[in-house]
């Protein structure tokens, strides 16, 4: 396995997967779209800071390149960017915890 470069190729088979599969490509893309749309109860600043927290929690280094460029274009600030960081940190370790108790919980019934 070779490690990610953040290459353009990553995104070009993109294309590929279009062609393959091109019905469950629409859904994905239309998945990917309602982020950026405008007109919701939340405004676009919102959208993109919730899509940065939910990237920093994905294996995708791709979205966290796109996710955290768009806020900047919505006037995110740095600030904003780091506390939507900091509490998908904190999910993160909350979610961690909870399941050490399920660990917990398993070996007492084993």
């Amino acid at each position: 396995m070779t490690g990610h470069d953040r290459s353009p190729e990553g995104l070009e088979r993109l294309t590929e997967f279009m062609g393959l599969a091109p019905q469950e490509f629409q859904a994905a893309a239309s998945s990917d779209r309602t982020i950026g749309r405008e007109g919701g109860a939340i405004g676009q600043l919102h959208r993109e800071l919730t899509a940065v927290g939910v990237a920093v929690r994905s294996p995708c280094p791709y979205c966290l390149e796109v996710h955290v460029t768009r806020p900047e274009k919505a006037r995110a600030s740095k600030a904003q960017l780091a506390e939507a960081v900091l509490v998908a940190a904190g999910l993160g370790a909350g979610a961690a915890v909870i399941h050490g108790t399920m660990a917990a919980r398993i070996s007492d019934e084993a």
